[in-house]
């Protein structure tokens, strides 16, 4: 196990802090592999692509940024693990973030799993109301 935090951990918590929609996108652009996928409970299938990695990661970052926090991490040569906590729609939000990068230190996977199931209901809930353009 590595003891130092690696770059895209470093670059995914700027992310995460940032209040800038304009710097989420360009450091976003910045960590993701064109090929990265994203995994989640709230979806069936990993979401392919650069494109589609970015759309839930954003939509993630304005449902669960005002509360997030990062409460422990663990990292390895090639991926981490970040444990947070969040309060959406007025339910606790447990989980962990995933994150996997090449050799080039640009993210080719990131994996989502949440608890508790009203948690995840209200996750899934306010995600979707982003991706389609429903937020209040």
């Amino acid at each position: 196990m590595t003891t130092t935090q690696p770059a895209p951990v470093t670059t995914w918590h700027r992310i995460a802090a940032s209040q800038d929609p304009d710097e989420v996108a360009a450091l976003l652009d910045e960590v993701l592999a064109d090929d990265c996928s994203f995994v989640s409970p709230a979806v069936h299938a990993p979401q392919e692509g650069k494109e589609r990695t970015t759309a839930y990661l954003t939509a993630a970052w304005k449902v669960l940024g005002p509360t997030l926090t990062y409460r422990e991490e663990w990292y390895a040569d090639d991926s981490a693990v970040l444990e947070f906590s969040a309060t959406v729609g007025g339910k606790d939000v447990h989980g962990i973030d995933l994150l996997r990068w090449g050799s080039d230190g640009r993210l080719t996977s990131f994996t989502v799993m949440v608890r508790p199931l009203r948690g995840l209901e209200a996750l899934v809930e306010q995600m979707g109301r982003e991706l389609t353009g429903g937020h209040d």
